[in-house]
């Protein structure tokens, strides 16, 4: 069986040699702009931001605590605020230098007392008049405090004793003790007011308080006293 000659183009084509030539290049240059567009491809996959993760504010426990943040737990509900929360650091030399005098010449028995329904003070025997002045007038620094809402009288009454000691065995000189006005309770009665006046004023307590004045109205007012405990 005889073999059909090439067609005309195709035997041209096969035959000149700048045309195969033309035809290996156009190849080679669709490969490589094949070859460009895939690394170009590749480079921009690679420079495209990657999705955010999702952060714990998007789910519905990390918006809780987002909105939670800077909150305190509200605690001892129904009692009064705690007064001048900041206690003062400094003493004033001169009132300090009265005390020490106090402490020198003040003789063991009961604290004398005045006052009215309002305010109270007492001091032992043998202290400066002045000294009472200035405790009243708040130049010695409140050093620790006592806040006794919320306890029962016989509570209350033990709390002072213990706070007391506890305080001039830590060597305080100033304390305040917050015992309210009364106006919450039954009657509208100052029975915490009534019984740390009553305590501060016996005898068993000579040996630790030096004087008692109403503190200011900064520091509670007549529903707090400051205590001054001897050295």
């Amino acid at each position: 069986m005889s073999q059909r000659p090439p067609k005309k183009k195709e035997a041209e084509f096969q035959n000149n040699p700048f045309k195969s030539a033309i035809k290996t290049l156009q190849d080679q240059q669709k490969q490589e702009k094949e070859a460009a567009a895939a690394a170009e491809a590749a480079k921009k996959k690679a420079a495209a931001p990657k999705p955010a993760k999702a952060r714990p504010e998007d789910d519905d426990v990390g918006l809780f605590f987002a909105a939670m943040d800077g909150v305190k737990q509200v605690t001892n509900r129904g009692q009064a605020p705690q007064v001048n929360p900041r206690l003062p650091e400094i003493i004033d030399d001169n009132a300090e230098a009265l005390a020490q005098l106090s402490d020198l010449v003040a003789v063991d028995g009961p604290l004398s007392f005045t006052g009215s329904d309002e305010s109270f003070e007492g001091a032992s025997p043998g202290v400066d008049p002045n000294l009472l002045r200035s405790l009243r007038r708040g130049d010695f620094s409140v050093q620790d405090r006592l806040d006794l809402h919320g306890k029962t009288q016989r509570e209350a009454q033990a709390a002072v004793e213990r706070f007391l000691s506890d305080s001039r065995r830590a060597k305080r000189r100033c304390v305040l003790i917050v015992h309210g006005r009364g106006l919450n309770s039954k009657d509208q009665l100052p029975v915490l007011k009534d019984a740390v006046r009553d305590l501060l004023s016996q005898k068993r307590l000579e040996r630790m308080v030096l004087a008692f004045a109403t503190a200011r109205p900064q520091d509670g007012g007549a529903g707090a006293v400051y205590v001054l405990l001897r050295r």
